[in-house]
């Protein structure tokens, strides 16, 4: 998952907060203009007293990674996560060595236009299974945690009780793909997603990884709202996070106002939902 918003807004805390809801693996990486590939997947070090090479693992080999910021780093930098996202391992010193399972990735952004950022390559893009942002807390929101944490002198996910083990996950990811899926609302998805390859105000539109990303997010919201099948609302709901990050909108949309989102709002307006 991609979560970007503006400094500020408890996108890290977010993560710390999900990390320890489950008894699983977290680290944690810095994303710095500085950072180097291998201080990502590790690298193989030297020993003088065993006269031999001895390979140090970086912070990827866990279960929950948090990339923090991490269009603060190059491109270059950045790129050392694209095989360990698909693959679920990594190439160190000619070998390939499996990461934990689970595994997975949250990273946060601040918006592009922001100084002393990099845009992500498309291909590590398409490797999210969503992007959420997150915008700024309603009235009454900000005025309980402003009280709350002024108050406070300790961090505000120190007290938190895991609640999954990686056991437990495991058998919700299996238990998601069995959700039931009818072939109208399969077709529907797709359809959904091949728009956007065609559509006019789109240089770039999503890929296959975009239906099958589609397809598993809706069978996970299904799951959340207890049903064991899923509806062309469910589609709906998960198109946007989806998609968002996957489209690249043309010069000619983004100057007339237009953003990812809104063209994605056009395009499912456009597609009749199969009736079931």
């Amino acid at each position: 998952m991609l979560i970007e918003g503006v400094p500020g807004l408890g996108k890290t805390l977010l993560v710390k907060v999900l990390a320890q809801c489950f008894s699983g693996q977290f680290k944690r990486i810095q994303f710095t203009p500085d950072l180097m590939p291998s201080d990502v997947t590790g690298h193989a070090v030297y020993d003088a007293n065993e006269g031999k090479f001895r390979l140090k693992t970086g912070p990827v080999f866990t279960n929950l990674l948090l990339t923090d910021e991490i269009n603060r780093a190059p491109a270059k930098t950045q790129a050392a996560l694209l095989e360990v996202m698909q693959e679920y391992c990594v190439t160190i010193d000619g070998g390939q060595r499996k990461v934990p399972t689970p595994f997975m990735v949250l990273a946060t952004q601040n918006p592009i236009e922001q100084e002393g950022t990099f845009p992500l390559p498309e291909a590590e893009l398409d490797r999210f299974l969503l992007k959420v942002l997150i915008d700024y807390p309603s009235l009454e929101n900000e005025l309980r945690f402003t009280e709350l944490l002024s108050k406070s002198t300790s961090e505000a996910h120190q007290d938190i009780t895991p609640c999954l083990t990686i056991t437990d996950i495991e058998k919700i990811r299996e238990i998601a793909g069995t959700v039931t899926l009818d072939s109208k609302v399969l077709e529907y998805a797709v359809s959904i997603v091949r728009a956007t390859r065609s559509h006019t105000l789109i240089h770039q539109g999503a890929g296959p990884r975009a239906s099958i990303g589609l397809i598993k997010s809706a069978r996970v919201f299904a799951l959340l709202q207890n049903r064991d099948y899923v509806t062309p609302s469910d589609i709906k709901s998960m198109a946007l996070p989806v998609l968002r990050h996957r489209i690249s909108p043309t010069a000619e949309a983004e100057i007339d106002g237009q953003s990812s989102d809104s063209l994605l709002g056009l395009i499912i307006d456009s597609i009749d939902a199969p009736r079931l």
